[in-house]
């Protein structure tokens, strides 16, 4: 077989050197470099070519693809990181990013074909696209330099590449594209844009032992990664937050974000249209990410029923079809190991439609009730928005809180002032608040008591 290629190969450039000597005696120069150009554009030739090329080439190439067998390559972002950061001043092409007004500009690479030296071994890299669309980073190097290339040099570059983002880490948070608009190559799963909320657990309103309970439990976590190896389970935590609306639930979980320096995939479930979706956007989600459900018990049917059927709607289309098995897989199926590091957290308002197979220990491994705004909780939103730590005022608030039922986002819109001028004006007039809130509540409560007594 061997000799029969042999001897293919060496008819074809004979062939070729036959028709190459031809052109150059009948033909000017500039004819035979057009005629050459278009024979080497025909598919079986340019086939023939490269093969001649890579059979006799001294040169190596290692690809990094961005998405490699359905999961994202985290050494493809090393070694974009570590090339885009080889910034000096003989580097011509320059691109200039701010995230933020008034930020420092920052500054990186961006030719297609960088030349690298590291240890007396020259080597270049490549950037490019591919035709399926995959983005690819692309090392040539001479073979004599295996050694030190696959050794300690991609080594280095990884690395490298991996300070370098964590030095310049900004967080994102992301949103699952409609499966219609979804790719072949996986692109368009996710779309993000940079998370810029300031929340943190100092800034948060809520009670002071219930917030150290959770500062620990996330602490805990994150720098559980030898625990979970030895106890045998994935490392991953999940969270339950419920209680009324505007008790704080979403900036809990900006602050969760910012304490742990996660990205956030924030979950539509009406938008994905299987259960096979649901782990296809669960395999591209990356590690040290919180991955988010609001309102779950608005976006499926998750009052108890399993064998959910298809139905259709008054328009004949189907409901959707993800169904409360498919998410029990997606929080701690076997699938749901396909990462480390990770957060899930679901909110609601209304705790008791949820199933319980939803929300039991080992799923939600935590359930944190944000409930009304507590005294404690009021004096960390008057530090917040009026740098006050007392005030004379602050008793008749206390005995108000005491009495009623206000959430912490109410009471913030009272506390937002101008200046310092108004302090004591926005004091009172949450004073107002809670008054006329005590005492709507204590006629509801009459009527409530007057319907029952007519009832009997």
């Amino acid at each position: 077989m061997f000799g029969k290629n042999l001897t293919t190969i060496g008819s074809n450039m004979a062939g070729l050197f036959f028709v190459w000597s031809t052109l150059k005696r009948y033909f000017p120069r500039q004819i035979q470099q057009l005629l050459f150009n278009a024979i080497q554009r025909i598919p079986i030739f340019k086939k023939l070519s490269d093969k001649i090329f890579h059979l006799f080439s001294p040169y190596a190439h290692i690809r990094f693809s961005e998405i490699e067998e359905y999961r994202y390559n985290y050494a493809y972002a090393a070694v974009k990181t570590y090339l885009g950061a080889k910034v000096n001043s003989e580097v011509k092409n320059l691109k200039g990013n701010q995230v933020k007004e008034n930020t420092s500009l920052d500054l990186k690479r961006d030719d297609v074909k960088i030349e690298e030296e590291y240890e007396g071994v020259k080597m270049w890299w490549e950037i490019f696209r591919c035709v399926k669309g995959k983005k690819i980073c692309r090392l040539t190097f001479h073979r004599s330099n295996w050694d030190v290339v696959t050794g300690s040099y991609l080594s280095y570059v990884v690395e490298e590449g991996k300070s370098i983002k964590a030095r310049k880490k900004k967080l994102s948070v992301f949103m699952n594209n409609p499966s219609l608009r979804w790719k072949t190559n996986m692109k368009g799963l996710w779309t993000c844009i940079d998370f810029e909320h300031p929340a943190t657990f100092d800034t948060l309103a809520m009670d002071i032992d219930k917030k150290d309970e959770i500062l620990s439990d996330l602490v805990a976590f994150r720098d559980g990664k030898e625990y979970y190896d030895r106890i045998g389970k994935a490392w991953k935590r999940g969270y339950l937050l419920y209680g009324p609306p505007g008790t704080g639930k979403s900036t809990m979980i900006a602050a969760m974000a910012n304490l742990m320096k996660y990205n956030i995939y924030d979950l539509e479930l009406t938008s994905i249209g299987s259960n096979w979706e649901l782990k296809k956007l669960l395999i591209n989600t990356t590690s040290k990410s919180i991955i988010v459900i609001e309102d779950i018990d608005c976006s499926l049917d998750l009052t108890g029923e399993r064998n959910v059927k298809d139905v259709k709607g008054d328009e004949g289309k189907k409901s959707n079809a993800v169904t409360l098995s498919g998410l029990l897989n997606f929080i701690d199926g076997i699938w749901s190991a396909c990462g480390q590091e990770r957060i899930l957290v679901f909110t609601t308002n209304h705790l008791g439609k949820l199933d319980q197979a939803l929300i039991r220990r080992g799923r939600m491994d935590m359930h944190i009730e944000l409930s009304y705004c507590t005294f404690g909780a009021f004096k960390i939103l008057a530090k917040n928005y009026l740098n006050l730590d007392s005030h004379y005022l602050f008793g008749k608030i206390e005995s108000l809180l005491k009495e009623t039922k206000i959430t912490p986002a109410d009471v913030a819109e009272n506390l937002m002032v101008k200046d310092r001028t108004e302090v004591d004006g926005s004091l009172k007039g949450l004073i107002r608040a809670l008054e006329r809130i005590k005492w709507s509540q204590k006629v509801k409560a009459e009527e409530q008591h007057n319907k029952e007594i007519s009832q009997i």
